[in-house]
């Protein structure tokens, strides 16, 4: 039976089980401090900078279903951005944005409170008294390189923390930071592969 693992990874781990960068860079960690089950990938990636749910599995098909846009398995993303929106910038999130590849798709995005039960960062955000903060839930339907990030930075809202908690109908729940679970995925399987 195919294996789908939710982890929930840490700022500063790369979505990958080897660091390919290690001669030229200090140790980093990678998901091999964390998962011991052989021959899963990562369906899809999140940055170094990025905290939270990443899918792996030993199923090509549903890898790829997960991790290509062509799918459209929708990614949602709690992010703390530098300063409160304006309607006008919440509106051009949300009809989609010109970047340097081109115009992203619409995306679903509400002001939010602090998720209660966020773990705390390692390192921290930085904190600026005179700069307040806000706190989006993104939801987007592509997956460029650093997306999110981007389309905040379009805004003059630089992105301060990236939180993904869904891809999909599978959602990051109650599991601790760097730990992870796997799930039964034959009705997963069927529905969506």
């Amino acid at each position: 039976m195919a294996k789908l693992i939710l982890f929930n990874k840490p700022y500063g781990v790369l979505s990958q089980f080897t660091d390919t960068n290690e001669d030229k860079n200090p140790k980093r960690q990678t998901l091999k401090d964390f998962i011991d089950i052989p021959n899963v990938y990562a369906a899809g990636r999140l940055d170094k900078d990025t905290e939270g749910l990443l899918l792996l599995t030993d199923n090509g098909k549903l890898q790829e279903r997960i991790a290509d846009p062509r799918f459209k398995w929708a990614k949602y993303y709690w992010v703390q951005v530098e300063r409160e929106l304006s309607a006008d910038s919440l509106q051009k999130l949300r009809q989609g944005l010109m970047l340097k590849d081109g115009m992203t798709l619409p995306a679903e995005v509400n002001c939010i409170t602090e998720p209660d039960h966020l773990w705390q960062r390692d390192p921290p955000i930085r904190f600026r008294k005179s700069v307040p903060t806000q706190w989006l839930e993104i939801v987007i339907r592509e997956g460029r390189n650093r997306q999110v990030r981007r389309m905040t930075a379009a805004i003059n809202h630089p992105t301060l923390r990236l939180i993904r908690h869904r891809i999909g109908p599978v959602n990051l729940g109650s599991l601790g930071l760097g730990q992870y679970k796997c799930i039964a995925i034959d009705k997963l399987v069927n529905e969506f592969v």
